[in-house]
């Protein structure tokens, strides 16, 4: 059988209608799916924040109530990614529908930080060794609509949202350092204020662990369906408002048929539309995680606007994504790396090394830290159950002063061990420094990490 000109032009035409049909479809909503995706990255914090806060009320404790977490995670815990062995949290979430009055007590014999998070998870306070020194304090905790007499003896912390978040660190010095560490917990105090003012403690909230553990909140929202998180989002801002910066968002989000307390109401072409926004924004912050911009010796390190974002919604979002919680950079800095000094991703397959000439240790206040992260970002697995080295360890030093850690599977000769940060052979791995209370120098750049040799 042939075909004329005229056949195969119709067969042609017939092929490529299709294409051509979804190629104008997507370009009529190009303007829809580029809003969704700034859409979805401008409201992704607050949404996990509300899965993060569901969670712990099913796994750790009611709200308006401290829960002091008592020992380090372990490569079993899956909950967050990157935590950490270097400090013992107190969590709460808080609603600020009445006031809360927080305490901590005199302190002097580990840093700590108890930072305050709003719903879009800025840090809106963070009182601790640093900001407020060793000498322990009161703290009035107020919605945004609070407007009452203000007690003597308080210090008003103002939240712009109803939903607070308490993600407290105490410095902890290895697992023999619990003991001391839970006494310092046990300084932390939050009460309702009418509970405060009559000195009495609030009454007990009856509360179960729920039977069937959820799912980590990053994965919730993994699978959450595009129309479910823009329902939630629109119904939590209601509650949580935006900054008067958000302004112009709101009206791209008015635009989209979306404001605080309305959901959207999208038709089948917008719905599909929406997904394909929000995926190309996983995707466009999953590329910027991967293959970071303007490293140092192969490390990336947070920007300067961690905790306090303004309208970076795209940080804020990708913050959000992989490290929920963030401390302000006076208080904590995480530089980051997946490279070595070539660029090539580091590898369980090879050995590497870390030197720290001696007059460039990391530069802190309190203390620092370097943890190996598996390629899922949580701990890895070692006979030593070692996740993290730092300078509270019994680390060898050169003669000279400089510091050498060991990166590599197997373990070195035995006077090396002490350095030796285990990782898995064979599989891929990153590296995130904590400095805690940074110096100067690591705040404005003049300090960064060396680079990560490879070794064979």
């Amino acid at each position: 059988m042939k075909f004329g000109a005229a056949s195969w032009r119709r067969w042609l035409l017939a092929a490529l209608l299709p294409v051509l049909l979804i190629a104008a479809v997507l370009a009529l909503q190009a303007g829809h799916i580029k809003g969704v995706a700034q859409a979805y990255l401008f409201g992704y914090p607050l949404v996990i924040m509300d899965v993060t806060r569901a969670n712990a009320a099913l796994t750790l404790g009611p709200p308006n109530q401290l829960q002091r977490v008592r020992r380090f995670p372990d490569a079993d815990f899956h909950e967050v990614v990157r935590p950490n062995v270097d400090t013992l949290y107190t969590t709460a979430f808080i609603s600020l529908e009445q006031p809360h009055v927080f305490e901590m007590a005199a302190n002097d014999a580990r840093y700590e930080v108890m930072p305050f998070m709003n719903a879009w998870t800025d840090v809106f306070a963070a009182p601790g060794t640093r900001s407020t020194g060793t000498q322990g304090g009161r703290f009035l905790l107020v919605g945004p609509q609070w407007h009452g007499p203000m007690p003597a003896g308080l210090t008003l912390l103002r939240s712009s949202t109803t939903m607070v978040w308490l993600i407290g660190r105490t410095q902890t010095n290895g697992a023999s350092d619990y003991a001391i560490v839970h006494g310092l917990q046990d300084g932390l105090r939050l009460r309702s204020l009418a509970a405060w003012q009559a000195g009495l403690e609030d009454a007990p909230v009856a509360w179960q662990a729920a039977a069937v553990k959820p799912a980590p909140a990053i994965e919730q929202m993994k699978a959450m369906p595009t129309e479910e998180f823009f329902i939630r989002l629109a119904l939590l801002m209601k509650q949580n408002p935006p900054h008067a910066a958000d302004t112009p968002m709101l009206a791209k989000l008015a635009s989209l048929g979306l404001a605080p307390g309305q959901p959207p109401q999208w038709g089948l072409l917008e719905r599909g539309s929406a997904a394909l926004g929000r995926a190309l924004a996983d995707f466009g912050v999953a590329r910027e995680l991967a293959q970071p911009r303007n490293l140092v010796r192969g490390w990336s390190t947070p920007p300067a606007t961690l905790g306090q974002y303004g309208t970076d919604y795209a940080t804020r979002a990708a913050v959000a994504m992989v490290g929920l919680g963030a401390n302000l950079p006076q208080d904590a800095i995480y530089p980051n790396t997946r490279v070595d000094s070539t660029g090539q991703l580091l590898d369980g397959s090879h050995r590497y090394a870390l030197h720290f000439k001696a007059s460039e240790l990391p530069p802190v206040n309190a203390f620092w830290s370097l943890t190996a992260y598996d390629a899922h970002d949580f701990f890895i697995a070692n006979p030593l159950q070692r996740y993290a080295l730092g300078d509270r360890d019994p680390l060898v030093y050169n003669a000279d002063g400089s510091l050498d850690l060991v990166l590599q599977a197997q373990p070195p000769s035995a006077d090396r061990e002490p350095n030796w940060l285990p990782v898995q052979a064979g599989e891929p791995f990153l590296l995130n420094a904590r400095l805690y209370w940074p110096k100067a120098a690591a705040l404005d750049g003049r300090w960064g990490m060396p680079a990560v040799q490879r070794l064979d």
